[in-house]
């Protein structure tokens, strides 16, 4: 019998040591599906931590965005050091693949790799949408997120501090 060739040669060094069976670890970690969101923006948006880069040792971060029933979502840009992956859960997402704005249903994913530029919204504000959404490696964007959600609330900054902001949080806006 043949494999097909999966275009890699290995797999990454092994961070973990054990050999036998019985050197396995409970480590596990489950998040109930109506666990509640750890972000609730003003007008519906609701964002939750399913893993953060430190229950991921710096792996990844997932995240679950809900949005709320008012057109939101970053304007294209890209990021340096972290590669960015939607996945459409529900409704109607519009997404940037660097190209243009393309819609995207249930089902649909789209992965920008480092430098990539992308963008996200709801435009379709009487239909619910959510996604998921996972940065590799993973990056404390939970201040990032917060920080938004704050800015909904009234938060001002001046231009240098939001300059700073983003340059923090590794988003780049064209």
């Amino acid at each position: 019998m043949s494999t097909p060739d999966r275009s890699f040669t290995e797999y990454p060094p092994p961070t973990f040591a054990g050999t036998e069976p019985g050197d396995g670890e409970v480590s596990a970690v489950l998040r109930r599906a109506d666990a509640d969101p750890e972000l609730q923006y003003r007008r519906g948006g609701r964002v939750s931590y399913l893993a953060t880069n430190v229950t991921t040792n710096n792996e990844f971060g997932l995240y679950r965005w809900d949005f709320g029933d008012y057109e939101s979502g970053p304007d294209p840009h890209f990021h340096r050091t972290i590669s960015e992956s939607f996945f459409v859960l529900s409704g109607t997402v519009r997404l940037y693949d660097g190209r243009g704005w393309v819609r995207a249903t249930a089902g649909d994913f789209l992965f920008v790799p480092e430098g990539g530029i992308h963008g996200f919204r709801n435009e379709l504000t009487d239909e619910l949408a959510s996604m998921l959404l996972l940065f590799a490696p993973g990056a404390p964007r939970e201040g990032y997120f917060e920080t938004l959600k704050r800015v909904g609330e009234g938060l001002t900054m001046t231009d240098d501090e939001r300059a700073s902001f983003y340059t923090a949080h590794d988003n780049v806006w064209l």
